[in-house]
């Protein structure tokens, strides 16, 4: 038996065509369903997200894995099998283990570290476990990947730092005051990076987030996104004295916010800190505000520069997470072969069993009539040749487990045809 994995990314395919390849999930039983028809194949499971889709299956070790499944895909999706062929990358056991524990840790991922990607192979799993297509090796390696990323988030900070602008803003903010919960946000403008921002603020309990924007329509509609409260454009000002964090990502060519009016308003605040975000280029807010005591204040470049750190050190945290990944590899690779050596040793002896059974029954009638006694014997001197002949064969698959015990396993099975 082969564990394989077909499948394209980030890496490999635009978002067009990812786009055209995605899974819709409700269809999945009836897929992995139909996937397990095709000749074969054992265990199937189908992972489809924004990022990836990759099916993963256990086969019949003459199975042409790659042509099955690619064939199943692009019918699958009605596509062409030559078109979809250029994206597709093909893994086959020790290296679909690794690409497996991989993807588990978000070594894999286009932004390293990120968790999402661990509940969407867990939910992909669980909808193919409960659609009969995950039961036996595919699923020891799906369970144990899931303990590989536990591994990996617990001995590695490999997702504690922030690695797009609009989180390192959130990340800032929470140095700042420690808590977000309680803080109000006003978003000034509708660019999409203070958009993302405010959505990752909101995740973090802020209590309030008001909204102005030149246009009233589009300042309406992110109030109904954010739940928030619109503030009218010519006099957000007014609202700075009650707002601890200001996002600015207006097309103003002019500063929107001076040193003079920010001084205003943290004497309004009685010196309590406010963090402002100009995301905007060209900036929408005085540097020269950042020289004002209890004012924080990042630009883009900032933000780019704190990635770029975060960015450097998750690469070293992903060198640690891939040794602990290769570690994880070599113990499954063991388990499996440990597993199927066990099952070579008792197939190899219910199969002499079966031939001295035979042989015994074909000379049945030449012995004649048998005592408990004699029968006794007779079948204790078959065990002890049957021992005898299973003896070489099971040592040597022992003594060649160090080394995998490949060649060892294919040579008794050819041998003892066993699987016949």
């Amino acid at each position: 038996m082969k564990l394989s994995i077909t499948g394209l990314n980030h890496t490999t395919a635009p978002v067009e065509v990812r786009e055209r390849l995605a899974f819709d999930a409700g269809l999945l039983p009836e897929l992995i369903t139909e996937l397990r028809t095709q000749p074969g194949l054992q265990e199937g499971m189908i992972l489809s997200t924004c990022n990836r889709v990759e099916i993963a299956v256990t086969a019949d070790d003459a199975c042409d894995t790659r042509g099955s499944v690619s064939g199943f895909l692009a019918r699958a999706r009605k596509v062409d099998p030559q078109w979809v062929g250029q994206f597709l990358y093909h893994y086959d056991d020790q290296q679909a283990i690794r690409h497996l524990f991989r993807v588990a840790a978000s070594l894999d991922s286009m932004v390293v570290g990120e968790p999402q990607i661990l509940g969407q192979l867990k939910s992909a799993y669980e909808l193919a476990k409960a659609s009969g297509g995950v039961n036996g090796v595919l699923d020891s390696v799906l369970t144990r990947a899931f303990s590989v990323a536990k591994r990996v988030r617990t001995e590695t900070e490999i997702g504690q730092s922030a690695v797009s602008v609009s989180y390192a803003a959130v990340e800032l903010a929470r140095e700042i005051f420690g808590s977000l919960s309680g803080t109000r946000v006003i978003l000034v403008g509708a660019g999409k990076m203070s958009v993302l921002a405010a959505r990752h603020l909101q995740r973090s309990g802020v209590a309030e987030i008001l909204v102005t924007n030149r246009s009233p329509e589009r300042a309406r509609q992110l109030a109904s996104e954010f739940r928030g409260r619109v503030v009218d454009y010519a006099s957000y000002q007014q609202s700075l004295r009650d707002v601890d964090v200001l996002i600015a990502s207006t097309g103003s060519a002019e500063y929107i916010l001076h040193k003079d009016e920010m001084k205003r308003v943290i004497g309004a605040r009685r010196n309590r800190p406010m963090f402002l975000i100009d995301i905007a280029v060209p900036r929408n807010i005085d540097p020269a505000v950042n020289e004002l005591d209890n004012v924080f204040l990042y630009d883009i470049d900032d933000l780019q520069r704190v990635v770029e750190q975060n960015r450097l050190g998750r690469q070293e945290e992903a060198r640690a997470a891939e040794q602990i990944v290769e570690d994880e590899v070599q113990r499954m690779i063991s388990r499996l072969k440990a597993r199927e050596m066990s099952a070579v040793i008792v197939a190899l002896q219910q199969q002499l069993d079966s031939i001295g059974q035979g042989e015994l029954e074909r000379i049945r009638g030449k012995l004649g009539t048998l005592s408990p006694q004699q029968e006794e014997a007779v079948q204790a001197l078959m065990r002890g040749i049957l021992n005898k002949v299973a003896h070489g064969p099971i040592a040597e698959l022992r003594r060649s487990s160090a080394d995998g015990g490949g060649p060892v396993l294919d040579a008794i099975r050819r041998m003892f045809r066993l699987g016949e």
